[in-house]
């Protein structure tokens, strides 16, 4: 497939601007696939050309709204901007969260437990609707990518404008700062006195600030991150959902869902170390600090959930069998 940087130079041109240095860097992993022209825009940040997903396949793009598209362009530079300012607020946060989990188990040592099942019930299924939404509008992004640019580019190229401003820029967005509201599922598991796994809290903790960073840092990776963890989530928030109006099918095997989990953690490993490597190529868009980082924790990630299906599918069967 011919890269069209004769045509990308003059939509630029068309707007009163020029391939800067950045730009023609990136364009060597991403180009304008539409040759009209008609699906392309320029950014706030940085003036990088993208094309909007929702133009670009317009039966689809049918179901958006308008603030998708277009309305939500300059809150994305400015909770950028805002996000790189303030890294405090991520690690403020995590020491409250962490506070809470302390205090409250302890107010709640010798108290009676709360029954919230109906405001769980009620959690678990907007998480798992949210999670839907996002997967559903970032999926297609990540797949029009691998197809037109191939894994490499969408492992490593210019998020601005492999991403873009418009739709798909803002369901990433709504990703990263999703993490601060699913840390209101310990709550639940506080007030119910339920055990509180390292697992649990742990994971919380660490993709809130890894995700923090890497949209501050514009991993180019962090779409696909992105992806698989809504994907995830849609269907593990729809299973919490169900076993709190004890409506779970009888057929479905509950290891389903920690497999599933498991080959996420496989899915951050892989993309990590494959980004890693291209980091050493020069006009890298990743960051190494960042990549290590994600793999650390994803690594982290494969280990805690392989000993918590072990002993929870394992162990345990064969102690009940004995």
């Amino acid at each position: 497939m011919t890269i069209r940087f004769d045509l990308l130079d003059s939509f630029m041109r068309a707007e009163g601007s020029t391939l800067t240095k950045t730009e023609s860097n990136l364009n060597a992993a991403w180009y304008p696939v539409d040759d009209t022209g008609e699906c392309l825009r320029f950014g706030v940040k940085d003036n990088a050309p993208y094309e909007e997903l929702s133009c670009l396949y317009p039966a689809y793009g049918k179901t958006y709204f308008e603030f998708e598209k277009t309305g939500m362009t300059k809150f994305h530079e400015n909770m950028w901007d805002f996000m790189r300012r303030n890294p405090w607020l991520a690690y403020f946060t995590c020491a409250l969260y962490w506070l809470g989990i302390v205090f409250g188990r302890r107010y709640f040592a010798n108290r009676p437990a709360w029954n919230c099942r109906k405001a769980l019930a009620a959690w678990n299924l907007g998480l798992a609707i949210f999670s839907f939404v996002g997967f559903a509008r970032t999926a297609p992004q990540l797949a029009h990518n691998i197809y037109y640019y191939g894994w490499k580019n969408t492992l490593d190229s210019f998020p601005h404008s492999s991403l873009g401003q418009g739709s798909s820029c803002f369901w990433v967005l709504a990703f990263v700062l999703s993490k601060f509201v699913e840390l209101i599922d310990t709550l639940f598991i506080v007030v119910h006195k339920k055990k509180l796994l390292f697992l649990h809290w742990y994971h919380h903790i660490t993709v809130l600030l890894f995700c923090w960073h890497g949209w501050i840092a514009l991993q180019p990776m962090g779409l696909i991150f992105c992806v698989v963890n809504y994907g995830v989530h849609s269907i593990m928030y729809f299973y919490y959902y169900l076993m709190a109006v004890k409506r779970k099918p009888k057929w479905f095997n509950p290891q389903v869902i920690t497999v599933v989990q498991i080959l996420q953690m496989v899915v951050g490993v892989r993309v990590c170390a494959q980004s890693w490597h291209l980091a050493k190529e020069p006009g890298s868009f990743v960051d190494k600090r960042i990549i290590m980082a994600g793999f650390v924790m994803y690594a982290s990630y494969l280990a805690l959930f392989m000993q918590f299906f072990v002993n929870r599918y394992l162990v345990l069967k064969k102690v009940k069998h004995s």
